[in-house]
């Protein structure tokens, strides 16, 4: 019901970096396209057209890694109606723990604020003692954007697993498609007039590569009494 979708830019089309000296790393090699299907909608499809975006798709893996521990522990059950509100923005309230719960909130939205009119991504997850593990996903459209949602924001709620499997897919698929780019390189040697400095490009991708099950065993040290004094505090900014 979820899935990260993306593909790679040739090598030779990809536009290295500087001037001078033009060079090509791990991260600029993975420039391409992405988009996010959630329950049959595209997260990021611009237009009539239905385009994705066109960036390095590095961004999106590493924003799903870094949002993906707090996304997994699981939400206390008198905060899950705080969590569940889309809350934008909320009035000043000056406090450490108003600023703790919404920290708390902003933590489980996906970094999009490097692409314009992006849409606002949220995730997190719920348990109950019946036995469901459930994650949540939200999105909706940037107010100024023609970014198609099919006109309205979205909810998918999926059993978690699924939505670790989708992660952990993206994660393999990335790297499979990066290893088999930098195994090419190291055959090949740069593209002409290119530097690509192979042996960190090698000490990179095996890196990158134990990135998910770092994250995975990330543990959050969140204040539950600080956030949930917080929540009660905090008043929603009226819309514009």
């Amino acid at each position: 019901m979820i899935r990260f979708r993306f593909g790679l830019t040739p090598v030779h089309d990809i536009q290295p970096w500087g001037g001078d000296t033009p060079s090509l790393s791990w991260f600029s090699l993975t420039d391409g396209w992405y988009d996010i299907e959630a329950d049959g909608h595209r997260l990021f499809r611009h237009g009539a057209d239905g385009t994705s975006v066109d960036y390095y798709v590095v961004r999106l893996w590493e924003d799903v890694l870094d949002v993906l521990p707090q996304a997994l522990e699981p939400v206390p059950a008198d905060l899950v109606a705080f969590m569940a509100g889309g809350h934008t923005q909320w009035l000043p309230a000056d406090r450490p723990d108003t600023e703790a719960a919404a920290a708390w909130y902003g933590q489980h939205a996906l970094d999009t604020g490097y692409l314009r009119a992006a849409p606002h991504i949220r995730w997190w997850r719920t348990t109950a003692e019946a036995g469901d593990d459930l994650m949540t996903v939200t999105w909706a459209p940037d107010p100024d954007s023609d970014t198609d949602h099919d006109g309205s924001a979205g909810r998918l709620i999926l059993p978690t697993p699924d939505f670790v499997a989708a992660v952990t897919a993206l994660h393999h698929d990335l790297l499979a498609a990066m290893e088999e780019r930098v195994t090419a390189l190291e055959a090949t040697g740069p593209p002409p007039g290119v530097h690509i400095d192979l042996r960190h490009l090698r000490h990179e991708q095996r890196d990158r590569a134990t990135w998910l099950g770092r994250a995975l065993e990330r543990a959050c040290d969140t204040d539950w009494a600080a956030v949930g004094a917080g929540a009660r505090l905090l008043v929603p900014s009226p819309p514009p």
